[in-house]
């Protein structure tokens, strides 16, 4: 059980999250730091008269759901942001010990998205104690957001169909409180060359997979990349690239193997099937491998523009604007939308400040979202 005392307001509330080590394992962070977190969470809001579930996600990890019940039959309207960050590595702040300075709040997911998850929680606090609950509430701290996102899909496959009727699901990220309907999706993989290795001081007898992958990155470059030209008018411009190249074991040996890492960011309309059939069309004759296909689908507006429609008089009611926006990135939303649910990206914070050396969360845009927070959460 935490030592730490009972926070008494959302800034203190993040103070308590953000001094938690969750870097996602993948990043070099401890394993069971977002289970710590969680944990601390869990007393929190127990202590606060909410119910907890810890929602499974693999053995290692679980995704903490906190509700807080109406009468029967109500419909829920769930908020999610995710427990674990980016590395803390090159930081030039304390990444765990919140410093506030004029109006912002510096620390290691401050902004990517504790932020959020604190003005979640603590909005829900306040609404708790009030006799009259116009639906279920919940607010979901989700694992694995920056990495591969098995919580949101561990979520979505086995837990959303028990939240019903659903009016839709509110995800954390920072977008300065502007309502993202729509945003990009995602397809990775790894492609491999190999080859024959042999001593440098007669390449004749190997084969270098190194060549071959000169010529698989020209052919990817100039006839794959330039495939993707699709533009949606809220996301903008599909993208391919390639990001990362591995090949060779010593300088006086002929690499056998050499892999690349590539991105294709998809607009909504596209699909991960006609993008790596495109790169299969593109690379017909080389003799390649590919695999770990990595793939998030692109959030529709369709999705989103309901459930925003419906959450206006909130915006009006805090003075914010309520226009529909969208994203060049990917989040939880995608899962929690393919899998039927209303989705709509709303948080504090600009994405200019997430993941850098001194990120930070402006003190302001915290207090406005428990606001606008609180404010969903009493909609009739």
């Amino acid at each position: 059980m935490s030592t730490r005392s009972p926070p008494q307001s959302s800034e203190e509330l993040l103070a308590q999250l953000v001094s938690f080590d969750t870097v996602n394992p993948h990043f070099g962070g401890p394993v069971g730091g977002e289970a710590a977190l969680a944990a601390h969470l869990e007393t929190l809001a127990r202590s606060w008269g909410l119910a907890t579930r810890r929602c499974p996600v693999d053995e290692h990890r679980f995704n903490l759901l906190i509700t807080c019940e109406a009468a029967p039959g109500s419909e829920w309207l769930i908020f999610e942001s995710h427990l674990d960050t980016v590395s803390t590595v090159g930081m030039t702040i304390a990444p765990y010990a919140l410093r506030a300075d004029g109006d912002r709040l510096y620390a290691r997911g401050a902004c990517d998205t504790k932020g959020s998850g604190a003005a979640m929680l603590w909005a829900l606090r306040t609404l708790a104690r009030e006799p009259v609950r116009p639906r279920h509430l919940a607010v979901l701290f989700a694992v694995d957001e920056e990495a591969h996102m098995t919580g949101a899909r561990a979520f979505a496959a086995a837990e959303l169909a028990g939240l019903a009727p659903l009016r839709g699901l509110i995800v954390g990220e920072p977008t300065q409180l502007r309502p993202v309907v729509a945003h990009h999706g995602v397809v990775r993989w790894r492609t491999t060359t190999r080859g024959i290795a042999a001593h440098s001081a007669d390449p004749t007898k190997g084969r270098s997979a190194i060549s071959a992958m000169t010529r698989v990155i020209d052919a990817l470059e100039s006839h794959y990349v330039p495939l993707a030209n699709r533009t949606d008018l809220l996301t903008g411009r599909a993208a391919a690239s390639i990001n990362l190249i591995r090949g060779g074991s010593a300088v006086n040996i002929i690499p056998d193997s050499c892999e690349i890492e590539c991105d294709r960011r998809l607009v909504p309309g596209e699909t991960a099937e006609a993008a790596l059939a495109a790169r299969d069309a593109t690379l017909a004759g080389f003799a390649v491998e590919h695999d770990r296909v990595y793939h998030v689908p692109p959030l529709p507006a369709a999705s989103g523009r309901p459930l925003l429609a419906w959450a206006q008089p909130a915006f009006e009611q805090c003075g914010l604007d309520a226009t529909a926006t969208g994203a060049a990135y990917v989040t939880d939303a995608s899962h929690y939308a393919a899998a039927g649910a209303p989705s709509l990206v709303l948080g504090p914070g600009d994405l200019a400040q997430a993941h850098t050396c001194d990120e930070w969360l402006s003190r302001q845009q915290l207090e406005a979202a428990t606001k606008l927070y609180s404010a969903l959460m009493r909609l009739a």
